[in-house]
């Protein structure tokens, strides 16, 4: 829902004038819309765009060099008046004739037709481009009836650089028609969009679904499939778009992974990372692409792709320098999308253990990666709620990459026939680069500084686990400056040192010195419920943890059992 409103009716102008303020190197308000705050040269085709509000940054942040002369700004989600496009569109004129460019939808198409026949009964020529990008709004016999979403942008922007390059009215309408005949788009949702002033959604998608097809007026989808993969969702999009692809099409494209409002820029480039191997794989160079949000439906969740098919002609303009609220690049010269190759890791040299022994003590420690990776997948949701309390809530995320990222490179390590001290060096560099954050650094330089207590020649024994466990809680401790009390997983970790140096001091067996110890740290880690924190994040939030154990050292102890388990 629109949390900052004001009077709903009121949500359309008031955006406006904010936006105008923001931007007013760019544009300047005029009643219903803005024009360039600088006007281009007389005698230019102007290019005056618009339609509903609520499309943000469609169609005010289209104003500016190289784009429109003009928006014009409706209501949310309803085409602007015949009154406001005349007003606007007398104001941007220059005396080479204007272009009226809006979505194929029925209240846009009848105000901008009684507009541009004012306009033309007033001696200033005027044509008309409405956009029909979207597939799943009418069949390909009837690509008349499609409305205009996303596609606003990549035919706008060919339209208004032929405007700004000084071609005449007639081959800057020539030029738009073919952009738009040439682009396609199509999009999923993932949950509706909410009117100011409203608090239900026009539309809902359940949860763990996504509609196809869906429109940006808070249109429903055509259908609904489960969420999926990257590359599964990257294929549907790809895929009815290249099926729609005009018979004289090249290998040139262009794309626009275009953001609704509420589906945020890193989701889009884990989609775009999917989609660029496929359009490359279907033969097509894909020429100066974008990922963002351009035409958006207020917090709708979702996105959609547009392709354009490029001509050189086209593909001149498109990669034409601009200046607006929405796009803002110089001139784009000799670049194609090329797929990235994989990220290569240069592997690190191991060292074999020159023994029998040292190669089944990497084994074991090997194992215990595996088994902790294992454990700590299963745990992440509970860890996650934990942490959810007073931090941020990924604590079982990190964890859960970390060692199975840990789990890996040991393997790797005991492949190349590593003894127990490399084999935990290589799982805890893994450790620490794969989980990020505090916990993955603390965690990485700990295990990091128990594989220094191991023996490459020999099987670990106890003396060598109580030294590593003693060296790994003092690294820990001083780096995060962290004592008993201050509620962090050093509250688990030293309870767990003490009583298994203790337990091996009695004389007690490995696994039953380990397995007590980590009772202890399980004790000691529900107890932290009771304390505040003092280092961290959550010691912003201290009240709210009482109540709640501490993530890390839950973590801790869990961990601890695990390998008790193991043992």
């Amino acid at each position: 829902m629109t949390r900052i409103c004001g009077p709903a009716e009121d949500f359309a102008s008031s955006a406006l004038l904010g936006f105008a303020s923001l931007h007013r190197d760019i544009v300047r308000p005029v009643k219903g819309g803005v024009l360039r705050a600088r006007p281009a040269r007389e005698g230019k085709v102007s290019l005056v765009v618009g339609g509903g509000s609520g499309h943000f940054p469609a169609f005010n942040g289209f104003v500016g060099f190289g784009f429109a002369d003009a928006a014009v700004a409706g209501d949310v989600f309803a085409s602007p008046s015949t009154q406001a496009i005349l007003r606007v569109a007398r104001e941007a004129q220059l005396g080479g004739g204007v272009i009226l460019g809006y979505g194929n939808y029925a209240g846009d198409v009848l105000n901008f037709s009684i507009a541009a026949e004012r306009l033309r009964a007033e001696g200033i020529d005027t044509r008309l481009i409405a956009t029909t990008d979207d597939v799943a709004s009418a069949p390909r016999l009837e690509h008349y009836r499609r409305r205009g979403t996303a596609g606003d942008l990549p035919v706008f922007k060919i339209i208004g650089a032929a405007a700004e390059a000084g071609l005449a009215l007639d081959a800057v309408e020539t030029v738009g028609q073919r952009a738009n005949a040439r682009t396609r788009s199509f999009g999923v949702a993932f949950d509706g969009c909410t009117l100011p002033g409203e608090k239900e959604k026009l539309f809902h998608v359940p949860e763990g679904r996504l509609a196809l097809g869906l429109g940006v007026h808070g249109e429903p989808g055509i259908d609904e499939l489960d969420l999926m993969r990257p590359e599964e969702l990257a294929a549907i999009l790809c895929e009815r778009l290249l099926d729609e692809a005009p018979s004289d099409a090249g290998s040139r494209i262009t794309a626009v992974l275009n953001g609704l409002g509420s589906t945020k820029y890193e989701e889009l480039f884990v989609l775009w990372e999917a989609i660029i191997p496929y359009l490359e794989n279907a033969g097509y160079s894909i020429i100066a692409p974008l990922a963002g949000e351009y035409v958006t439906s207020l917090d709708m969740a979702g996105c959609s792709l547009t392709l354009t098919w490029l001509d050189e002609e086209l593909e001149a303009f498109w990669c034409a320098p601009v200046t607006s609220a929405a796009l803002r690049r110089e001139r784009v010269t000799g670049q194609e999308s090329i797929a990235l190759p994989a990220l290569i890791d240069v592997p690190k040299t191991v060292m074999r253990s020159q023994t029998d022994e040292g190669r089944r003590g990497g084994l074991c420690v090997a194992r215990a990666m595996a088994r902790l990776s294992a454990a700590l997948a299963e745990a992440e949701p509970m860890l996650g709620k934990i942490d959810a309390h007073a931090g941020d809530g990924d604590h079982g995320q990190s964890m859960a990459r970390g060692s199975d990222a840990a789990a890996k490179a040991a393997r790797t390590a005991v492949g190349a026939g590593a003894g127990p001290s490399t084999v935990l060096m290589a799982a805890a560099d893994a450790w620490a680069d794969r989980a990020g954050g505090t916990s993955g650094a603390l965690w990485g330089a700990g295990l990091f500084e128990f594989s220094t207590a191991l023996d490459d020649r020999a099987m670990p024994e106890a003396q060598h686990l109580a030294l590593g466990l003693r060296r790994a809680r003092d690294k820990i401790a001083a780096l995060g400056k962290a004592k008993p009390g201050d509620k962090t997983l050093i509250d688990a970790l030293t309870p767990l040192v003490d009583h298994f140096e203790a337990g091996i001091e009695k004389g007690h067996t490995l696994s039953r010195a380990w397995c007590e110890a980590a009772k202890a740290s399980t004790d000691a880690a529900e107890a932290t419920k009771e304390l505040l924190p003092r280092l961290g994040r959550a010691r912003l939030h201290g009240e709210r943890s009482l109540g709640q154990p501490d993530a890390g050292a839950v973590s801790m102890a869990f961990c601890a059992r695990v390998i008790g388990e193991l043992l």
